[in-house]
This record gives structure tokens, C-alpha cells and sequence, in this order.
């Protein structure tokens, strides 16, 4: 892989040696990574290798037992997650999180209030999500609950947009929905990797990941990393072969 995305080198946020759990259940273990500018990192693992758990731990949805999390010159691990969001870190979690019994542009509003963005410019920002997603533009009066699958997908995404966030996690976006929808979810994120955002990519598609998508492959397994590389390094049997060495 070449071109621009190469040439971005700016840590945004700077993983090191973090560890994540669950009650006395330590999930995740030691994981150090590094997110830049203009570029998207791609997660990717079994089932149970702690991505989602590494995710949750670093949007501030699960305490951190050790390591940092430092955005951009600011240490952040100890910040409670509204507060993460309000510094430029914001997730968006896996199963198309988005309230259902709301419109599309309630659902947007709420994002907008969250990133801090005042009364004043709400409409302004709003016009600028719908031209980015014109099918949320065209629905925006509908409930969620009526999108599609793929649709209530691109809501989770712009809602997060809404924050205004310089670092982006996204949680398994592929999941469960029809091609076409996977490569508008995938054209979505590689626009916004273009505009300057640090991108954490959970995802199961590595062929996709390999293929275009992604600068940097960082595969988990039982809670550490196992391979990081360069995506333009590894080819589908290095990531696999990672992936289900230790089955």
C-alpha cells in the first residue's frame, strides 16, 4: 500500500502497555499501539481475543488495571468516558447502537450535544452529516427503528461524527450487514481516514482490511498481540496463520 496514508506519521493516541478486564477477569493483557493521523488500524482476532474488551477499556466504558492511554500529549486514562469523548476519542460500538425509538435526526442531535456543540450551530452541522450521508439526509424524520440494517449502521457512525472526534474506535461495522452496505460503512471510514482521523478498526473481514482499507494490522489473541505489522506487509495466511496458531 502507498500514496499519502504512507506518509502519516503523527501519534494521535499512544497505547502502552495497557491491561483490561472484567470484574476479577483480567481479558487484556500488556497491548501497546500507537494511532496517527490519516490512518486506520485494523483489530483483528478470534472470537474472545479481547478486542471488544480492548475497545470498551479505551473509550473508557471499562477500567484500565494498568498502562496508559495518552491523546495527544494528554494522559486520559483515568478520564471517565463522557470525558474522553469531550477530548476528541469517541467509539462506536458493535450491533448498530442507535436509539431505535428516535428519529435519525434526534439520534444526531443527542451526538451533537454530547461533542459540545452549541444550540446555535446544531443546524449547520446537521446539513453538513446529511451530505455525508444522504440516505440519513433523506430519512431523517424516520424512527430509527424503520432503517435497515445498513442504514441504522451509517446512523451509529455519523451519530459518533457528531463529537467531532480526532480518534475514532469502531467495533465489528461489518457485522451483519449486505455487501453493499459493508463497502458504503468501508467508503465511509476510508473518507474520514483521508480527512485527517485516527482510526481503530475491529473487524473480521481481513481480506477487506488487507485490500485497501487499513495501514496497520494488529492481531489479538487471549488478550495480547501476537502480530503488528504494516498491512502492506502481510498477506491473508500471515494474518490467519496469527490468528489460529496457538488453536
Amino acid at each position: 500500500m502507498t500514496g499519502k496514508h504512507e506518509a502519516a506519521t503523527a501519534s494521535l493516541l499512544d497505547v502502552t502497555d495497557v491491561r483490561v478486564g472484567y470484574g476479577d477477569l483480567v481479558a487484556v493483557w500488556e497491548v501497546s499501539l500507537q494511532l496517527r493521523a490519516g490512518s486506520i488500524t485494523a483489530l483483528v482476532g478470534r472470537n474472545g481475543a479481547g478486542k471488544t474488551t480492548l475497545i470498551n477499556g479505551l473509550c473508557g466504558l471499562l477500567p484500565m488495571r494498568a498502562g496508559t492511554v495518552v491523546l495527544d500529549g494528554e494522559d486520559i486514562t483515568g478520564m471517565p468516558a463522557w470525558t474522553r469523548v469531550s477530548r476528541g476519542l469517541t467509539v462506536v460500538q458493535e450491533g448498530k447502537r442507535v436509539f431505535r425509538e428516535l428519529t435519525v435526526r434526534d439520534n444526531l442531535v443527542l451526538g451533537l450535544r454530547g461533542g459540545g456543540v452549541k444550540r446555535a450551530e446544531r443546524e449547520r452541522e446537521l446539513e453538513r452529516l446529511y451530505e455525508r450521508f444522504p440516505i440519513l439526509g433523506e430519512r431523517r424524520r424516520q424512527r430509527a427503528a424503520d432503517l435497515s440494517g445498513g442504514q441504522q449502521q451509517m446512523l451509529a457512525i455519523a451519530t459518533a461524527l457528531a463529537t467531532r472526534p480526532r480518534v475514532l474506535l469502531v467495533d465489528e461495522p461489518s457485522s451483519g450487514l449486505a455487501p453493499v452496505f459493508v463497502d458504503l460503512v468501508f467508503e465511509a471510514l476510508s473518507g474520514l481516514r483521508d480527512e485527517g482521523l485516527a482510526i481503530l478498526l475491529v473487524e473480521q473481514l481481513v481480506d477487506d482490511v488487507l485490500g485497501g482499507i487499513a495501514e496497520d494490522v494488529v492481531v489479538l489473541d487471549r488478550g495480547r498481540v501476537v502480530l503488528h505489522d504494516r498491512a502492506a506487509n502481510l498477506s491473508v495466511e500471515n494474518v490467519a496463520t496469527s490468528i489460529y496458531s496457538s488453536l
